[in-house]
């Protein structure tokens, strides 16, 4: 039930007044502007109802005080018994949202109450809907990073950075409503792994951010990481299928507070110091920010077996390599320009369905493809078409590929009723 403050030091005004309203709405009574601001303090109601002329503290200088102390706007509804319009003018100036003259009908009071108290819940929802990522239901970045930095000036924990490692492919080759559903069992999954009075919520695409109030130990987010990694891979295939092979994981940074600092915009850049930290150390890991490590690492040099770390495959896995079409295309240049180089030539094929083939039906054809060819083969999905690279092949291996391909679509269930087509080309310099 909604709180009301009614303040008057008129008691028997102030009596009536509770009277028309208790049998609605739970209410407080006080007759001075001081032990309203008492009652405010210990119930914190949704709205006060006030009278104006009051001995002491009107009601304009209690709404000034309240506010003050509070740090927030209040609401506030005056009530007087002067007819002078200029002091209403000077209420709603001040921030009330009502103004009513005494004596007042019961209906009409009841009414002007509820108006309020209905604008309020209207704005509160507002507000909600605004903080809240639509597609996680977690905080989005703006509100997540304002209630951080109130967190991080005063309290004990870990800030952490979290990134849903290999995410990108998952939209390349299964659709972005696929991914969609991906980041939102991810979501899922790092929900469960916090407690009510932790912080958590996305800050954009497959980075999120949480604060765990009270653990300030390595081992603790180690577990925790574990435990995150342990459940993305069967969210996964649950989704996608059990032969999806993206390399998914989830990558932590973490800065401890207040050892780290108390400023979120200095602790937020050390926590993504330490998740970069846990991607050179091969993904799917978490590393916790070191000043120590951080002065050591700014005076060396790069080595050669970190770049490879970060530019490579975590687990390759078995088959054609999955890639977007701008980056197929990218090796499909790099193969026109080194023709010279292999024994034999390359070769490019285009696969395609019958138009109208349902979604699914192309994802499963698509992941037979990538099952059928070599692990030093190249392969994307762009719209309904199907582009095959086939690195140092001539044409016999190449008709022997296409034959392998066309027997185990057949013995899909599909693949029996579907049947593909293509066209192939040599590569030329």
């Amino acid at each position: 039930m909604k709180k009301v403050l009614i303040v008057d030091d008129m008691i028997v005004s102030l009596m009536m007044t509770e009277n028309m309203l208790c049998g609605h709405y739970t209410t407080f009574c006080a007759s001075s502007g001081r032990e309203a601001i008492e009652i405010y303090r210990r119930e914190h109601p949704d709205m006060v109802l006030s009278d104006l002329r009051m001995p002491g503290m009107n009601g304009y200088e209690l709404q000034q005080q309240l506010q003050e102390e509070m740090q927030q706007t209040i609401p506030f509804m005056f009530m007087t018994a002067d007819q002078d319009e200029a002091m209403e003018s000077k209420g709603f100036e001040n921030g009330a949202m009502d103004f009513i003259r005494k004596p007042f009908r019961p209906d009409v009071l009841l009414r002007r109450v509820g108006n309020i108290l209905q604008t309020l819940d209207q704005i509160e929802g507002l507000k909600r809907h605004a903080s809240i990522d639509t597609l996680t239901g977690l905080l989005n970045k703006s509100s997540v990073e304002e209630e951080l930095k109130s967190i991080c000036a005063h309290a004990n924990g870990a800030l952490l950075m979290i990134d849903l490692d290999s995410f990108k492919p998952v939209n390349d080759i299964y659709g972005h409503s696929m991914g969609d559903k991906l980041l939102m069992s991810f979501a899922d999954i790092l929900r469960a792994s916090v407690r009510p009075v932790d912080v958590l919520g996305r800050i954009g695409g497959d980075e999120f951010i949480a604060f765990f109030h009270g653990m300030h130990d390595e081992q603790g987010i180690s577990n925790k990481t574990a435990s995150i990694n342990a459940r993305i891979m069967a969210a996964a295939k649950e989704l996608m299928g059990d032969d999806m092979s993206i390399p998914l994981g989830a990558s932590i940074g973490c800065v401890f507070v207040p050892k780290g600092g108390t400023d979120f915009s200095v602790l937020a850049k050390k926590a993504d110091k330490a998740l970069y930290t846990a991607k050179q150390q091969g993904k799917h890991s978490c590393s916790v920010f070191s000043e120590t490590q951080e002065r050591k690492e700014s005076g060396e040099t790069a080595t050669l077996t970190n770049v490879e770390k970060i530019l490579g495959e975590r687990s390759p896995g078995k088959g054609a390599m999955k890639l977007p079409f701008e980056e197929f295309r990218t090796v499909y240049r790099f193969l026109k320009r080194t023709m010279g180089v292999f024994d034999k030539p390359s070769s490019i094929l285009r696969f395609s369905l019958p138009k109208g083939t349902a979604e699914a039906t192309e994802d499963e054809f698509f992941s037979v493809l990538c099952s059928t060819l070599r692990a030093g083969d190249v392969v994307t999905q762009n719209g309904g078409q199907f582009l095959a690279l086939l690195v140092n092949t001539n044409y016999p291996n190449l008709a022997h590929a296409v034959e392998r391909l066309r027997q185990n679509w057949a013995g899909t269930k599909t693949g029996s009723d579907v049947a593909f087509a293509y066209e192939w080309s040599v590569m030329d310099p």
